[in-house]
């Protein structure tokens, strides 16, 4: 007898799919501790006895949510290329990050929350997975530094500013809202003025 499993069907597919999303806005809004599974399924319009079929308890929504969102939020830093040119690469990876910034803010702050209450459900991913790629980049920052192809600085504490300057738009969007009311050119100054001051921080 087999002992394989089923694939997960269209219909389950799309049920987790309105879970992580209900649970997704929720835990940016109110944090994990502040956010219960009545809640949840209330805003995924399920029955609690129906979500627990698919999630056993909040924690594992919660690790779901920020596993998926760590893949996606590390891919622009794995993408960065030891045999590009090292301020395109740079830069690419910057654009990428504000883009995030503004498509997945709820995301952001989702991480944000996790990070800031000591990472009790993200810390072996940390060492396990955003450890080494780290130090993997640091290692082709510090070498193009070598080379002359980049300004000296510390290279850890470089991707620390990019993290912190890019991901500032998504974390602090309400302030920003309210400091600088929306306008169409709102964007566009902030992906110039990010760029112009990290050509000029990195340009040898």
């Amino acid at each position: 007898m087999s002992t394989a499993r089923r694939k997960p069907s269209r219909i389950q597919k799309e049920n987790r799919k309105r879970i992580l999303d209900a649970a997704l806005g929720l835990f940016a809004e109110q944090g994990f501790r502040g956010t219960t599974l009545d809640q949840i399924a209330d805003a995924c319009g399920m029955h609690k006895p129906n979500l627990i079929y698919y999630y056993k308890n909040k924690e594992a929504i919660h690790v779901d949510l920020l596993n998926t969102l760590m893949a996606e939020w590390l891919s622009p830093l794995d993408q960065m290329n030891p045999d590009g040119d090292p301020l395109d690469e740079i830069m690419s990876y910057i654009h990428r990050k504000m883009e995030m910034s503004r498509l997945y803010p709820r995301e952001s702050r989702l991480f944000a929350n996790e990070i800031v209450q000591g990472a009790p459900r993200m810390r072996p991913y940390l060492e396990s997975t955003l450890k080494p790629l780290f130090d993997k980049q640091c290692a082709v920052l510090r070498q193009w530094m070598q080379d002359g192809k980049l300004a000296q600085m510390h290279p850890e504490h470089l991707i620390f500013s990019i993290w912190a300057v890019t991901q500032h738009y998504a974390d602090f969007e309400t302030q920003i809202a309210v400091l600088m009311p929306e306008d169409h050119q709102r964007r566009r100054d902030a992906d110039e003025f990010v760029e112009n001051m990290f050509v000029k921080l990195l340009t040898p």
